[in-house]
């Protein structure tokens, strides 16, 4: 049974946290992805960041939360192990990895690899992962020896019956919001020299 207070909160979070810097990150240009980092103890925000691929094309927004999590002084930082991961699309392959360097246990993401290529019209995090890997989609160990990830939306179907229907508002409400952005960056992605726009 799913916890349904944690899919609420990770879901506050990239409403009120994520999707306000990504309006903005899409203004000028980058991407629609996000992430932040939560404290498990007490699920308080430590940080949340955008894609920022105008800048470099590394900073995918999970890679971008992570260049800011470090840029906190040691003594102020949380350990990755007392952290939760939440990307607000199935990380990429890049993204796998430095979460999986960095030590993070966990992540949580809110849209699959297929809706990137399919809702969002951006195709890569797919291609890279066959190409380069051989790997079909979902092909990756979603639980493995270094972390488990968790489909939101997997959770919310798997939540208290009396809970599903609130809770796919929710997300289909969010997802109304990541469709305008969407439409956003594709109308503009030409004018930016991203490699892999």
């Amino acid at each position: 049974m799913s916890d349904v207070s944690l899919i609420d909160r990770l879901l506050d979070v990239i409403e009120n946290d994520i999707v306000p810097k990504t309006a903005g990150g899409v203004a000028k240009g980058n991407k629609l992805f996000g992430a932040a980092l939560l404290r498990k103890s007490d699920r308080s925000l430590v940080l949340a960041e955008t894609n920022n691929e105008i800048e470099n094309p590394l900073w995918h927004g999970e890679m971008h939360c992570l260049k800011r999590f470090y840029e906190i002084p040691k003594a102020e930082r949380i350990e990755t192990a007392d952290a939760i991961f939440l990307s607000t699309h199935e990380p990429c392959s890049l993204c796998l990895s430095a979460i999986t360097w960095a030590g993070f246990d966990n992540f949580y993401y809110l849209f699959s690899h297929e809706d990137s290529r399919d809702s969002f019209a951006i195709p890569h995090d797919l291609n890279i992962l066959k190409e380069v890997f051989r790997l079909e989609p979902g092909g990756y160990n979603a639980e493995n020896a270094y972390w488990k990830s968790f489909s939101i939306r997997k959770l919310a179907r798997e939540a208290p019956r009396e809970e599903q229907e609130r809770l796919e508002k929710r997300i289909s409400a969010i997802s109304a919001r990541y469709d305008d952005l969407s439409a956003a960056y594709q109308a503009g992605k030409n004018q930016n020299d991203i490699p892999l726009n």
